[in-house]
């Protein structure tokens, strides 16, 4: 299907930048140089390119072109043998200096069963599920045609870590717009439970899972604020608590052992906007905060809504993020996970294109597998 020039310029601009914009910055024999440069890549230098995305505001680095065979038949598989063999990548490009702590990346590669299999990567090392990344790459493989599709609402499915993702888009003259996707069976794992945390004292606590398990926390319980102006504290009492909660309960996939960890806190609280639900901020892995709405984590909070009897059966709800972007959120089934009640989500979101990267790793840069403070 060709696709509309309006969407090709988009992506060529991408893959062939302009260089009209140095004729305003440099005089012309400064931009003949510019203009003719090029870097001669000496051998022994790895080489990564990327797309660069965000949804509502959390970023998303998409690797394109660069990186060695993963191996592996499955997207656990490959995620293993990533992790195991090439993990020094995703420092590299998840840290600074060529990314930064809150940084988040994905991994994509053919699928024997699926249109892609997909695995992610952020400060701490590489999670289970991610909304926010499944939302743009659902317009990056579809504008791009990496995967071509047919119609106004193409759909696409997904493997990831935590199982098959069924996602679907809203296309308009080749340019997608909104992005839905089904998730995992979700459900309330953990409801009602109480702990001490060290330099806060008793908090009260649900876990859930929507790809990934969370724990979940009223913000006003703890005379939080979930704005920007309190990003420090919300890391702090974020991580405090994520770790008081896996020193003292056992956190259980029912079938895989690579899903049975407590990836995050999300704090709740009230809406800012007019027919918004509330307000959510995840922290997650090593005190990275989602600046988005948290797909997997609004996820799990549909099966927590619905297991305490706040939330109906094809209701959708609009949640917040820290920036004030929104995910929405519908339980479209109800269904069993081994032993737990579960229900499918739907989310919704959109996302946008920043820019391509071209990154060099240097043999001899002491810093070319990155550093990180958090």
């Amino acid at each position: 299907m060709k696709r509309p020039k309006q969407v090709v310029s988009v992506w060529m601009f991408l893959f062939k930048p302009s260089t009209t914009f140095l004729h305003h910055l440099f005089p012309y024999k400064m931009q003949t140089l510019l203009n003719n440069f090029s870097l001669d890549v000496p051998a022994g230098w790895l080489k990564i390119e990327t797309i660069d995305m965000h949804t509502g505001g959390e970023p998303l680095r998409v690797f394109i072109s660069g990186l060695p065979a993963v191996e592996g038949g499955t997207v656990l598989e490959k995620r293993r043998y990533f992790k195991e063999r090439l993990d020094f990548i995703r420092t590299g490009i998840m840290w600074e200096p060529r990314g930064h702590a809150d940084m988040y990346g994905a991994v994509i590669s053919p699928s024997s069963d699926a249109d892609l299999d997909v695995f992610f990567l952020h400060n701490e090392g590489y999670s289970t599920m991610c909304g926010h990344a499944v939302i743009a790459l659902t317009r990056l493989v579809l504008e791009t045609g990496i995967v071509r599709k047919e119609g106004d609402h193409p759909e696409l499915v997904f493997n990831v870590p935590a199982g098959k993702i069924y996602a679907r888009a809203t296309v308009k003259d080749g340019k997608v717009g909104d992005v839905s996707f089904r998730n995992v069976p979700s459900f309330l794992y953990l409801a009602d439970q109480e702990i001490t945390v060290p330099g806060m004292g008793r908090v009260k606590f649900d876990v859930a899972y929507g790809g990934a398990f969370y724990a979940f926390v009223e913000a006003a319980h703890l005379q939080l604020d979930l704005d920007g102006a309190h990003y420090n504290q919300l890391i702090d009492y974020g991580r405090r608590i994520k770790h008081a909660v896996m020193n003292n309960f056992t956190i259980r996939h029912p079938f895989e052992e690579d899903l049975s960890f407590l990836y995050g806190t999300i704090f709740t609280g009230g809406a800012r906007g007019k027919g918004h639900h509330s307000r959510n901020v995840c922290i997650f892995a090593e005190g990275e905060v989602d600046r988005s709405a948290t797909g997997s984590g609004v996820s799990a909070r549909a099966a927590l809504h619905y297991a305490k009897g706040t939330l109906k059966q094809h209701e959708t709800i609009i949640i917040e993020s820290i920036t004030g972007s929104t995910m929405g959120v519908t339980v479209r089934e109800l269904t069993r996970l081994g032993q737990h009640n579960a229900v499918v989500p739907e989310v919704s979101g959109t996302a946008f294109v920043t820019g391509r990267h071209t990154f060099y790793f240097d043999p001899e840069d002491p810093f070319k597998e990155g550093f990180i403070f958090r």
